[in-house]
């Protein structure tokens, strides 16, 4: 579908690619990794035709139709979120319109957000407007550059699913490693100066590139040795006139023998939060709280009433439910950042909370520089000190002059991370904290949390973080919190065990008041309980099918990256194949399943 040949690209003095090939073929699902400024949105605009390549092609099949979904940039529009959803689909109808509407109820928007003008909007849910533009038009191939970025935890798990399903090509540019895991089937590395496919998840990309440096790294310390051992022995035998020859001979080996270079390693974020003060056992408190927004032309939307909370020394929350529950609400009452319209907040003894908000504007004063920024505390911290932590934060040298207005969204993430290291809280609350982080530097940011020793809530997106980090969820609905003990994942099941308890008591509240049936509606009774289960044993196969079929894929995708295959264009191209045939066979299997358990659900 589409050829990158041989490309080589150039900006001044730094060279992003160098002879960089990579083929995508229809229905491939690629996510695009690299460390900051290794070219990931570049290749994006040179296949977009933004860039020109300075040498090599970029060739598209013909008729491929390519949609991007860049990182910035939302609209801003005078239409109404519905035609902006629908702008430039032709000869749409009243099925295409209630599509367009699922779409954009999945990623989050209300029945009464359909008719909000998109330029009153802010600027992520914006972008969410021009993902279900881009997803509307169903293209060939969907170019997404970190497309999580805007979106909270349901809409994000509800596109994964949408992704799960879609027909076309995606080539995807992520720091999320569970939406990565969950949509694509290989990654495409930018390293050194060129495209490296691995076929598998993303730890088994970590794991077959750390064998790679390890083998490089034992076959340069073999070469150094030899070359040791050469150069010792010219050193003694130069001035004997019996080994002259060996001497010479060896000389010429040494000028001709081919230099090993071992990988350069990419520079990663390095954080530690120092340690904190201790607090007394009950860090923060919430009593009787009520929080209300006046909403102009609209009724007021109550988020808390009477409501109570509290947060105990070295716990580690995540805040979870659905938009709108309440949770950036309750992390800024936590933080002090807004203040409750009654009931009271009380600290602990010893407690100093710092946060973190996804939102920049306000918190980074875009007159500033990074080094006024990150001075800009009551500790007096020496520059000397703070250009070190800079330093380490990927702000080297004069770049610490720049000013906050003009820094990217992942270099403001960092340095708010400094500030807070600057004068570091024994309590932090972070709203949605990876955003424009790179892989690299989340789990960083999750290594330096997991040692942490103060409290921590914080909401995110992210589920690899979540389940990193949160020793505790709290899920938020209508104003109330429940709390789970454990990561995401056990939050899940037991959503899930719950869902079944209720559906089950269902059952036999249905089955206690049923009126006496006649014949008839027992005959019924009796064949849609048979239909039900041979729907549940067709269902059951079904998910033994695509397991099986996921672990085949898996074991094929290992085959292919082996090294030794590489150059076995015949067996390359099978074991292609073979994965693309599953992976048909897997989606079909799991649209009959979804069919199968939706019309289960609704039999409940």
């Amino acid at each position: 579908m589409i050829t990158i040949r041989n490309i080589h690209k150039s900006f001044s003095s730094q060279t992003l690619f160098e002879g960089a090939s990579l083929q995508i073929n229809e229905g491939e699902r690629f996510a695009l990794v690299g460390p900051n400024g290794s070219g990931k949105s570049t290749l994006f605009k040179m296949m977009l035709r933004e860039e020109e390549v300075d040498e090599g092609e970029i060739q598209f099949k013909k008729g491929v139709v390519v949609g991007y979904l860049p990182q910035e940039n939302a609209p801003t529009s005078e239409h109404t979120v519905v035609q902006e959803t629908l702008d430039g689909v032709e000869d749409y109808d009243g099925r295409i319109e209630a599509e367009a509407k699922a779409i954009l109820m999945g990623l989050g928007f209300k029945v009464t957000d359909f008719e909000r003008r998109v330029n009153t909007l802010s600027g992520g849910w914006a972008m969410r407007v021009a993902m279900a533009k881009l997803l509307i038009k169903k293209p060939d191939l969907l170019l997404l550059d970190e497309p999580t970025n805007h979106l909270d935890l349901d809409s994000l798990l509800w596109l994964q699913e949408y992704m799960a399903g879609y027909q076309g090509a995606i080539f995807v540019i992520s720091h999320d490693r569970a939406f990565v895991n969950t949509v694509c089937n290989a990654i495409i590395s930018v390293q050194d100066k060129t495209l490296r496919a691995y076929y598998g998840d993303y730890e088994n990309f970590l794991a077959q590139r750390q064998s790679e440096k390890d083998k490089i790294y034992s076959a340069w310390r073999q070469q150094q040795d030899d070359i040791a051992q050469m150069e010792d022995f010219i050193a003694r035998n130069r001035a004997r006139v019996s080994t002259a020859s060996r001497v010479q001979s060896m000389i010429k080996r040494l000028d001709k023998l081919e230099r090993i270079e071992l990988i350069a390693e990419t520079k990663a974020v390095k954080i530690r939060f120092p340690q904190p003060s201790r607090t007394g056992t009950k860090v923060l408190e919430l009593k009787n709280v009520s929080k209300i927004y006046e909403v102009p032309g609209r009724e007021p939307i109550k988020v808390y009433e009477g409501f109570d909370f509290e947060l105990m020394r070295g716990q580690k929350m995540a805040f979870v439910g659905h938009n709108g529950a309440g949770k950036s609400t309750l992390l800024k009452l936590l933080a002090g950042v807004i203040e409750p319209d009654s009931g009271e907040r009380k600290l602990g003894l010893n407690v100093k909370t710092g946060y973190f908000s996804q939102h920049r504007e306000g918190i980074l004063d875009p007159r500033k520089t990074v080094l006024q920024e990150a001075m800009d505390n009551d500790r007096m911290n020496p520059e000397l000190v703070v250009r070190t932590v800079l330093g380490s934060f990927l702000f080297p040298g004069d770049n610490v002059h720049k000013k906050t207005e003009v820094l990217s969204g992942g270099e403001k993430s960092r340095l708010m991370l400094v500030k807070l290291l600057m004068d570091p809280p024994n309590a932090i609350l972070m709203d949605e904290p990876t955003t424009h982080l790179d892989m690299p530097s989340v789990d960083a940011l999750v290594a330096a949390l997991k040692e942490f020793e103060g409290t921590l809530c914080f909401i995110s997106h992210d589920i690899y973080f979540i389940n990193a980090l949160a020793d505790s969820v709290v899920h938020i609905e209508q104003g109330k919190t429940t709390v789970y003990p454990g990561n995401y994942d056990y939050f899940r099941h037991r959503q899930d065990q719950i869902l079944a308890e209720n559906a089950g008591m269902k059952k036999k509240t249905d089955a206690v008041s049923a009126p006496k049936a006649d014949n008839s509606e027992w005959e019924e009774k009796k064949r849609q309980e048979a239909e039900g289960r041979k729907k549940t044993r067709r269902a059951e196969t079904l998910r033994k099918e695509i397991s099986y079929s996921r672990k085949t894929v898996e074991s094929l995708a290992a085959k292919m990256s082996a090294p030794e295959i590489h150059s076995d264009y015949r067996q390359v191209k099978e074991l292609g194949d073979k994965i693309t045939a599953l992976e048909a066979k897997i989606a079909a299997h799991t649209v009959e399943l979804q069919a199968l358990e939706s019309g289960e659900v609704a039999a409940q």
